[in-house]
Protein backbone atom coordinates (compact mmCIF):
# COMPACT_ATOMS: atom_id res chain seq x y z
CA UNK A 1 0.00 0.00 0.00
CA UNK A 2 1.60 3.50 -0.91
CA UNK A 3 1.45 6.10 1.13
CA UNK A 4 -1.28 8.11 -0.40
CA UNK A 5 -3.51 4.91 -0.19
CA UNK A 6 -2.65 4.81 3.45
CA UNK A 7 -3.49 8.51 3.96
CA UNK A 8 -6.69 7.76 2.05
CA UNK A 9 -7.24 4.43 3.98
CA UNK A 10 -7.15 6.59 7.34
CA UNK A 11 -9.17 9.05 6.29
CA UNK A 12 -12.17 6.29 5.59
CA UNK A 13 -11.71 4.76 8.79
CA UNK A 14 -12.26 8.51 10.30
CA UNK A 15 -15.41 9.50 8.30
CA UNK A 16 -16.72 5.77 9.00
CA UNK A 17 -16.10 6.32 12.99
CA UNK A 18 -17.74 9.56 12.54
CA UNK A 19 -20.64 8.69 10.80
CA UNK A 20 -20.78 5.52 13.33
CA UNK A 21 -21.41 8.14 16.08
CA UNK A 22 -23.52 10.49 14.56
CA UNK A 23 -25.69 7.30 13.95
CA UNK A 24 -25.32 6.17 17.82
CA UNK A 25 -26.36 9.58 19.02
CA UNK A 26 -29.89 8.79 17.18
CA UNK A 27 -30.73 12.77 16.33
CA UNK A 28 -29.19 14.20 20.06
CA UNK A 29 -27.27 16.62 18.74
CA UNK A 30 -23.59 16.91 19.83
CA UNK A 31 -21.33 19.26 21.48
CA UNK A 32 -17.72 20.04 21.56
CA UNK A 33 -17.36 17.39 19.23
CA UNK A 34 -13.81 19.36 17.85
CA UNK A 35 -12.15 18.95 21.09
CA UNK A 36 -13.93 15.21 21.53
CA UNK A 37 -12.17 13.99 18.17
CA UNK A 38 -8.57 15.71 19.18
CA UNK A 39 -8.53 13.75 22.78
CA UNK A 40 -9.57 10.81 21.07
CA UNK A 41 -7.12 10.44 17.92
CA UNK A 42 -3.80 11.87 19.71
CA UNK A 43 -3.88 9.33 22.61
CA UNK A 44 -2.96 6.61 19.90
CA UNK A 45 -1.79 8.88 17.58
CA UNK A 46 1.04 9.40 20.26
CA UNK A 47 0.92 5.78 21.36
CA UNK A 48 1.73 4.29 18.12
CA UNK A 49 4.41 6.51 17.04
CA UNK A 50 6.33 6.12 20.12
CA UNK A 51 6.36 2.86 19.58
CA UNK A 52 7.34 2.81 16.18
CA UNK A 53 10.33 5.91 17.13
CA UNK A 54 11.62 3.40 19.93
CA UNK A 55 10.45 5.06 22.71
CA UNK A 56 13.04 7.65 21.08
CA UNK A 57 10.97 11.35 21.92
CA UNK A 58 13.37 13.43 19.48
CA UNK A 59 12.44 10.85 16.81
CA UNK A 60 8.75 10.72 17.71
CA UNK A 61 8.62 14.94 17.23
CA UNK A 62 10.39 14.95 14.27
CA UNK A 63 7.89 12.41 12.28
CA UNK A 64 5.05 14.32 13.95
CA UNK A 65 5.99 17.58 13.08
CA UNK A 66 5.57 19.18 16.79
CA UNK A 67 8.60 20.20 18.96
CA UNK A 68 9.95 17.94 21.51
CA UNK A 69 8.61 19.70 24.51
CA UNK A 70 5.24 19.92 23.26
CA UNK A 71 4.76 16.28 22.31
CA UNK A 72 6.43 15.64 25.70
CA UNK A 73 3.81 17.57 27.74
CA UNK A 74 1.08 15.86 25.15
CA UNK A 75 2.77 12.31 26.51
CA UNK A 76 2.59 12.94 30.42
CA UNK A 77 -1.64 14.64 29.15
CA UNK A 78 -2.36 11.43 27.93
CA UNK A 79 -0.29 9.57 30.41
CA UNK A 80 1.72 7.65 28.29
CA UNK A 81 4.77 8.79 30.10
CA UNK A 82 5.41 9.31 33.74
Amino acid sequence: MSTSQSKKHIEECVRDSLETYFKDLRGIEPAAMYEMILRVVEKPLLDVVMKHADQNQSRAADWLGINRNTLRRKLVEHKLVK
